[in-house]
């Protein structure tokens, strides 16, 4: 009994070591946090089972996994992290009454239904809180209206700067032919071209919503932390617009 009693009380620092990495791991992302508490009660119920029976090297074994956890936390959700650090940069929310805003959805669907139509490929990224200031560095300074006329003119295959990004923010076109950090995550699937790569990889590093208009299938998708959703209709993409532009529902 003060063996079994033992053991129990030499996992107390093993479970509160768990409850802080899940914390921390919640804290960062909900769906690998899941995996990484079954993890960590697999460990606790091992390191048990080898304090009773005696097993001192086991328990060992596991003191070392339990202890560097922190070190493998941060490996894993290096991404995750970054964006947390960025989002303490964040800005003020703008929720937005305008009739300006609910404008510039329009417009974008319009272009994004013109150029579907013609099979041009596109990639717009719609600034939201975090700023992408530090992450952007190739692009066209524009700062104008958005109109589907000026979108559809930039993305026209001829046009010097259609591969790029371009950046709408505070309701604005401010960039474009702009580059996008690729992303470095090995599972993504190789159908995968480079724009919906670009799309991933910005989206790992911040908050932003963005489209993506492939020239092969003229289909939309929509990308915002790290998942990307495709084949979008236009009543859940006008949506995801309306909540990326801080428009206001109308009561």
């Amino acid at each position: 009994m003060m063996d079994f009693t033992a053991a129990v009380m030499g996992l107390s620092d093993t479970f509160l070591m768990t409850a802080l990495v899940f914390g921390c791991a919640l804290a960062i992302r909900r769906d690998a946090a899941m995996r990484l508490l079954a993890i960590m009660v697999l460990f606790s119920l091992i390191s048990l089972v080898g304090r009773i029976t005696g097993f001192s090297s086991i328990v060992r074994v596991i003191n070392i996994l339990v202890i560097s956890t922190p070190v493998l936390l941060a490996v894993i959700f290096q991404s995750d992290l970054r964006r947390a650090l960025l989002a303490s940069r964040t800005r003020t929310p703008v929720v937005s009454e305008f009739d300006g805003d609910i404008e510039t959805v329009e417009e974008l669907l319009k272009a994004l239904t013109d150029m579907a139509e013609k099979r041009i490929g596109a990639l717009i990224v719609l600034v939201r809180q975090i700023p992408i200031d530090h992450i952007i560095h190739v692009g066209t300074q524009i700062d104008a209206k958005v109109t589907s006329e000026l979108l559809n003119s930039i993305f026209l295959p001829y046009s010097p700067i259609h591969d790029g990004a371009v950046i709408i923010e505070t309701g604005k076109l401010t960039k474009a032919g702009c580059l996008l950090p690729l992303s470095q995550n090995p599972d993504i699937a190789k159908s995968f071209g480079t724009r919906h790569r670009a799309a991933l990889g910005l989206s790992e590093l911040s908050d932003c919503y963005v489209v993506v208009l492939s020239e092969e299938t003229g289909k939309i998708s929509l990308v915002h932390d790290a998942k990307i959703t495709y084949d979008l209709e236009h009543t859940e993409l006008r949506r995801l617009m309306k909540k990326a532009l801080g428009v206001k529902r109308r009561t």
